[in-house]
């Protein structure tokens, strides 16, 4: 992608995945010093949200803090299912850059009638109706996107949890935030091989497989949203245990960030079996054709993330879609309404 290009530039979404540079670079992790205090007292974090301000955020801290070895209870779900859980002793997070997503607020609505004390929201917004139902609220700098779909929302949320992470853990991440910012600015921008543009151009469904760190299941979504084609999460090794009963052999298979002990194994099943195009987004060179992006180290999630953003505005470039306008998808999928 390239802002100086109006190809790129006339769309709001292009924009905002631009934006994500800046957010990263300003990105302050003390904000969350004085709430960090209260999650390693409490022991408990629930973290709520729907679609794309709960996947990448709540799932990549819970890896962070199971790799990291905190003893922290991380765990999350929708609102509607987390409201049949017995809360009482977790700190919950309610998520929604709008603070009027229906689902959310009527979560911490309840949890305020049972005396939820550590019920915290955040929010792109300020003085939002999720706001007055929560003790307190934190508003992302990243402000509000024009676009449908979410972009550097989504990063500001997972640094916002992450560095609850490093402050628990004793972690001074300031330095690797200031990298961060160039190689997210380097995967968004990386020129993309127009074989694999055209192939996932044409696949009658995209799948996306990796870790359960958010990364591959946020990109699904965005599949849907911004090349308004068939995708699907595959998790671990999911896309050899089945799936590929059904796979066509036009389809194309995004592997994040693969694991090496099964790279023979995907390219058994998958390849040879199938007949279809495996695609790795990595640090490093693969089997497969791949998407090479700068090592972040631990904060690599982030970078493999606008790698991605940059193949599926490609995809959706070439086929000539209008990037910022969905057919049936809303900015606030379900609101809450104020009678």
């Amino acid at each position: 992608m390239n802002l100086s290009d109006s190809k790129y530039s006339q769309y709001a979404l292009v924009r905002e995945m631009m934006d994500t540079i800046d957010v990263v670079r300003g990105f302050d992790p003390a904000q969350t010093a004085g709430v960090a205090e209260n999650i390693k007292s409490v022991k408990r974090m629930m973290l709520i949200g729907e679609g794309s301000s709960r996947i990448f955020p709540a799932k990549n801290v819970m890896r962070k803090a199971l790799t990291y070895g905190l003893g922290l209870h991380i765990a999350t779900d929708g609102s509607r299912q987390s409201a049949q859980y017995d809360l009482s002793k977790f700190a919950v997070f309610c998520a929604s850059n709008s603070g009027r997503t229906k689902e959310v607020v009527l979560l911490a609505k309840k949890l305020a009638e049972e005396g939820n004390e550590h019920r915290y929201g955040l929010t792109a917004n300020e003085a939002t109706v999720l706001a007055e139902a929560c003790k307190e609220t934190f508003v992302l700098k990243c402000g509000w996107e024009q676009a449908v779909a979410a972009t550097k929302s989504v990063v500001e949320q997972a640094l916002f949890y992450e560095s609850i992470l490093w402050h628990i853990a004793g972690k001074d991440c300031t330095a690797q935030c200031a990298d961060l910012a160039a190689n997210v600015e380097q995967a968004l921008t990386m020129p993309i091989d127009t074989d694999v543009v055209e192939a996932a151009a044409e696949a009658p469904t995209i799948y996306l497989a990796g870790y359960n760190d958010g990364v591959a299941e946020e990109l699904t979504l965005k599949t849907n949203e911004i090349t308004r084609k068939k995708s699907d999460f595959l998790e671990g090794t999911y896309a050899v245990h089945g799936v590929e009963e059904v796979m066509d052999p036009s389809d194309v298979v995004f592997v994040v960030d693969p694991i090496d002990d099964e790279i023979d194994k995907f390219r058994e099943v998958l390849v040879e079996g199938v007949g279809l195009k495996v695609v790795a987004i990595a640090n490093r060179e693969t089997p497969f054709a791949t998407i090479r992006v700068p090592d972040a180290g631990e904060l690599s999630p982030y970078v493999y993330l606008c790698a991605g953003w940059n193949v599926l505005v490609e995809i959706g470039l070439a086929l000539g879609i209008n990037l910022d306008k969905p057919e049936r998808a809303r900015k606030v999928g379900n609101e809450f309404i104020i009678a």
